[in-house]
């Protein structure tokens, strides 16, 4: 029960059209004041008191996310009244336009995080990356199935994505960037490797049919994400049943610099919110360890996470 006087106020506070605009762009995903800017076109003084209404009233609540804040629909019994409104106006042509803006700053994204893995591809197997080490890579090997289909989204440097080869029938190597999956042909053409493919897409909504692989690795990948949710979500939907799930990540950390020089978008993950985001996407049989710690400063940690696709 929130009140008397806090259903007036939840009232007045949905009695306005961009308030009305802005719970329905964050029913879509996490957001921050500047992408909602973005989006409605709108400043940031009126971004920002409609905001904080919509915080007092406890339909919207925010979190730190490296120097910004995102903003997210609160849960609650406040999200009743609006969850109705929602239904009763999802093909509104006002909100429809808001959808096509958010799409736009989906595409904005994604080719801005493509750019600038065109640009290091070339050397990124140079590159000393947080949670690369031979260690986490050889005990996540070692609970892959011997052969199978296997899909390996977000392949980087495209060394895993090699090493599959060995064990598989055939390896699916989605990128987001086409200079990545070049080098990685380019490499594998050298070694006289024949089984992969290679698959321009975006992690989060890839380009591959429905069970129809064996294994889904997602190798330091995941949190290149935008939404995590998604990509899992993704891999769920072409594993066949009983197919494997494989995601080796980096361990919850605070260095904020790998946001700016190596397009992270998440700090890593703790054990209990990774496994909480596999289960979620509807995985079995779960199971986390601390594979490895980087021997070099800032010594990231590397987690391996495996789970199954029920029947």
């Amino acid at each position: 029960m929130i009140g008397l006087n806090g259903t007036s106020r939840l009232l007045k506070a949905l009695a306005d059209e961009n308030r009305l605009r802005l719970l329905h762009l964050l029913a879509q995903e996490d957001l921050s004041g500047t992408e909602l800017m973005e989006i409605l076109n709108m400043g940031q003084s009126r971004v920002s008191t409609h905001l904080n209404l919509l915080k007092e009233v406890g339909l919207v609540v925010d979190r730190r996310h490296g120097r910004r804040s995102l903003y997210s629909i609160a849960p609650g019994p406040a999200t009743a009244l609006w969850d109705k409104v929602l239904a009763e106006n999802a093909k509104s042509p006002e909100f429809q336009t808001d959808l096509a803006g958010l799409e736009a700053l989906r595409a904005r994204r994604q080719q801005e995080s493509r750019s600038y893995f065109d640009r290091v591809a070339a050397s990124f197997g140079e590159q000393i990356l947080p949670g690369r080490t031979w260690e986490g890579l050889a005990r996540a090997l070692l609970q892959l199935a011997p052969r199978g289909r296997f899909a390996d989204l977000g392949v980087g440097d495209g060394l895993l994505t090699l090493m599959l080869s060995e064990v598989a029938s055939r390896v699916t190597a989605v990128d987001l960037s086409s200079e990545m999956l070049e080098q990685l042909r380019q490499r594998a053409a050298r070694k006289g490797i024949e089984n992969i493919e290679t698959v321009q897409g975006d992690i989060e909504d890839l380009p591959l049919p429905d069970s129809s692989y064996d294994v889904v690795v997602l190798s330091q990948a995941l949190h290149h994400a935008h939404a995590p949710e998604r990509a899992l979500a993704e891999a769920h939907r072409i594993l066949v049943t009983g197919g494997r799930l494989l995601v080796i990540d980096l361990l919850a950390h605070n260095e904020e610099f790998v946001r700016g020089e190596l397009q992270h978008v998440h700090l890593g993950f703790t054990e209990q919110a990774l496994g909480e985001l596999i289960e979620r996407a509807r995985f079995e049989r779960i199971t986390l360890q601390r594979a490895a710690r980087d021997p070099q400063p800032p010594h990231f940690m590397t987690l391996v996470a495996t789970g199954v696709k029920p029947a």
